[in-house]
């Protein structure tokens, strides 16, 4: 078992449940005001703005735009009349921060976990738990593997794609063209729920958007060392 160590950063958001670097900067969706923060390495928040994400659950970029899992009728904030209850993929322009278009997930259900990889668009999916790889251009569904996890957060890893889970506390490795597993990391009792998940120069970075977590009731962003 792998030892893993920590690093939080200072957050002001309150609900981080998504993050994703890009050009040194790091992207966060927000699950309580749905809205979009971006940091810097220190991670102080250098712009905000708002979307039409309702119970916003992932992001990730690519094709100069901002694709967001938007999870469904939220429970961390007052009903928007923008909001549909309905699970979809967004995806913003990167410049315009507009919506441009917005995509049923591919089983229909809630999605926790966005992930860009060289023009294809990785997915979370509950209905079974399964990482999808669709073309953004039609979401046609170009490769597929069930795991068995509750799947949240996801990094690309060279060959290998990291998947977060927040139920059974763990972080897995998987080969992204046979779904093998390849490594794994097992979150301490007394660590952070891992909700969102992103990689900069080999490491992981992780967000816990404190909700639901009794035992953990703070926000927290950080990156992971493995000892």
């Amino acid at each position: 078992m792998k030892k893993v160590e920590f690093l939080p950063i200072m957050t002001k958001i309150e609900m981080p449940n998504g993050l994703q670097w890009h050009d040194e900067k790091l992207y966060v969706i927000d699950q309580k005001t749905d809205n979009i923060f971006i940091l810097d390495e220190k991670g102080q928040i250098i712009d905000e703005f708002s979307t039409l994400c309702e119970n916003g659950s992932g992001i990730t970029i690519g094709d100069n735009c901002i694709w967001l899992g938007s999870n469904g009728k939220t429970e961390a904030r007052p009903f928007r009349g923008s909001d549909t209850h309905i699970s979809w993929i967004l995806k913003l322009d990167i410049k315009s921060k507009q919506l441009i278009s917005r995509f049923p997930t591919p089983d229909g259900g809630g999605v926790h976990g966005l992930e860009w990889d060289k023009g294809m668009l990785w997915i979370t999916a509950f209905n079974p738990t399964a990482l999808i790889l669709v073309d953004p251009n039609n979401f046609e569904v170009k490769f597929k593997f069930e795991i068995d996890q509750s799947p949240h957060g996801l990094a690309i890893d060279g060959e290998g794609i990291w998947c977060s889970d927040r139920v059974d506390r763990n972080i897995i490795k998987y080969e992204k063209s046979t779904g093998k597993k390849l490594d794994k990391i097992n979150i301490p009792e007394d660590g952070p729920d891992p909700h969102g998940l992103s990689i900069k120069n080999k490491v992981l970075w992780y967000s816990d958007a404190a909700f639901p977590n009794p035992m953990r009731p703070f926000p927290e962003i950080g990156s992971i060392k493995i000892k």
